[in-house]
Parts: C-alpha cells; sequence; structure tokens
C-alpha cells in the first residue's frame, strides 16, 4: 500500500505542535521526516504519525510572567525549564505566557488546556506551582492525573502561610482590577487605583513582617 505524505505543516497539526518544533526535533534525530527534497521540503508518513504511542509525545514545559517587565524572568524560566528536562533527557516543547494569572483566556494556557484534553503530551513541567495560575491551578493538576499525564513541579519549596497566600491573591486581584481602570482620565478612577494600590502594599508588608 503506497505510503500518504504530508508536508510539514499538515505533520505538525497531526501531532498537535508547531513546524518549527518539528525541525527542532529533527535536529536531535527524535522525529525525522521519510523524505527531503533537494529543496528542502519536508514530507511525513502519515501511518508512523497516527502511531506515534504516548510514550513518543513530548514534555511541555510551561512559563509565565504578568507583565511586560518581567521579560527578563520569562526567559530565566524557559532557560530552567529546558536545562532540566535536557538533563532528564526528555523531549521538550516551552509553553509561554506573558499574563495575569488570573486571567483564563491566555493563549499559551488554551494550548496547554488543548494538549491536556487530547493527551498529546507525556508531562507538565512548571518552575513553581503559582506560574500555572493564581487560582486554578489544582484543576489542571486533576486534567493532567485524568489523563495520565505526569506533573513535575522544579521549585517546591516551603509551602507559604494562609496570610502570604491571602496577600498574593489580593496583590493580584488589585493589579488586575487596576489594569482595566488604567488610562482612563476620570479623576474617581485615578483616586481608587491609588488607594487600591496603596492598601495591597500595606497588606504585603504586614505580612512580611510576621
Amino acid at each position: 500500500m503506497e505510503k500518504r505524505l504530508v508536508k510539514i505543516g499538515e505533520a505538525a497539526k497531526i501531532l498537535g505542535t508547531t513546524p518549527d518544533t518539528l525541525r527542532k526535533w529533527e535536529a536531535t534525530g527524535e522525529i525525522v521526516p521519510t523524505r527531503k527534497t533537494k529543496g528542502g521540503t519536508r514530507y511525513y508518513d502519515v501511518a508512523e504519525l497516527m502511531n506515534l504511542d504516548s510514550g513518543d509525545y513530548p514534555t511541555i514545559g510551561y512559563a509565565r510572567v504578568s507583565s511586560h517587565d518581567q521579560k527578563e524572568d520569562l526567559v530565566r524560566q524557559q532557560a530552567m525549564l529546558e536545562a532540566y528536562c535536557s538533563a532528564k533527557g526528555w523531549r521538550t516543547e516551552i509553553i509561554k505566557d506573558l499574563g495575569s494569572g488570573m486571567n483564563y483566556h491566555k493563549k499559551g494556557l488554551l494550548l496547554l488546556l488543548e494538549k491536556i484534553l487530547k493527551k498529546q503530551m507525556k508531562r507538565l513541567v512548571i518552575t513553581h506551582k503559582d506560574r500555572l495560575l493564581r487560582f486554578g491551578s489544582e484543576l489542571v493538576f486533576t486534567l493532567c492525573e485524568l489523563q495520565g499525564i505526569e506533573i513535575v513541579i522544579i521549585h517546591k519549596g516551603d509551602q507559604p502561610t494562609f496570610e502570604e497566600e491571602l496577600a498574593q491573591d489580593v496583590l493580584e486581584i488589585i493589579t488586575v482590577f487596576s489594569a482595566r481602570l488604567y488610562g482612563s482620565r476620570s479623576r474617581k478612577h485615578r483616586k481608587l487605583m491609588s488607594a487600591l494600590t496603596e492598601e495591597g502594599d500595606k497588606l504585603f508588608e504586614q505580612v512580611q513582617k510576621k
């Protein structure tokens, strides 16, 4: 029976990944095209792609920061995830997000959830638990467990106290609320933003002193 071959774009869709990731896996010898023309066009055997079992699915590393001024931290997270997974010998794909941990509509988070629900990943690796979501991370972990997807948190560390978690949650809420009011010319809105930020800083300082 003649093989059905598809180009890299279609192959990426079948595996739930991107053409760039397929090129990376080709370079490491993990998944190579069935045929490659002199011009560099790659063709993959659909039957082989469909027969890849869960053991061949990649490990997904998820990195997130809340704002643009934390981009350096996002780079550090990605580097840490790649180094950790490389040391374990895991084939890895990194998903990055820039947005609040209370935003459930981030592009990267939605892609991660799609991969979990379709069971297109072997394990989820994050640097810290709160990099996933401020609220609702346990639900994501439960979905992973139901799908047989391993969860790895690199830095668990000491669990924060109730007061510390409450302060962090309040600050996150203030940040999101302030962002919605940002740019408003309303004097009332500006005063409200200032008051919220001041009270949030006071709360955080009180918790830190305990």
